[in-house]
């Protein structure tokens, strides 16, 4: 199931992330970029199922949670942030299966915080709807 999906996804145009630690658990992660708009995509798999058999809601979290982030960081340039909050809303249940994606967008930017919006999506059907903001923060010393 999974290499199928992976066929389709590299088929469209998508490339997978080199992650580590956490999020290279729950991945792989896939990005592309669409006239200018960053796209995430994760082929949901058995490791993410929660005790009724569909997709553990913290995975669609996180899945927002870093893909926001990640905007965030193509978007200002700045490499390292931390979420500040996280509003998320479940829409629907994902199925283990399924192709999660996420377009994050900039809602608006300070000097020191970014507002980010997105939909975790399966084809055209909302199933989360996150809201975060980010702080910016000084690299390692």
């Amino acid at each position: 199931m999974i290499d199928k999906a992976a066929a389709r996804l590299k088929h469209d145009g998508w490339t997978a992330v080199e992650t580590t630690g956490f999020m290279h658990l729950i991945g792989p992660l896939w990005e592309r970029e669409v006239d200018g708009q960053h796209e995430y995509a994760l082929i949901t798999q058995d490791k993410h199922h929660n005790r009724r058999g569909m997709v553990q809601g913290g995975v669609t979290m996180t899945f927002a949670d870093r893909t926001c982030g990640m905007t965030a960081r193509y978007v200002t340039g700045k490499q390292y942030m931390a979420t500040v909050q996280l509003d998320t809303h479940f829409v629907e249940a994902g199925k283990i299966g399924d192709i999660l994606v996420s377009r994050p967008r900039v809602v608006r930017s300070t000097r020191s915080l970014i507002f980010m919006s997105t939909e975790v999506t399966v084809d055209d059907r909302c199933i989360v709807m996150a809201n975060g903001v980010f702080k910016f923060l000084k690299g390692p010393e």
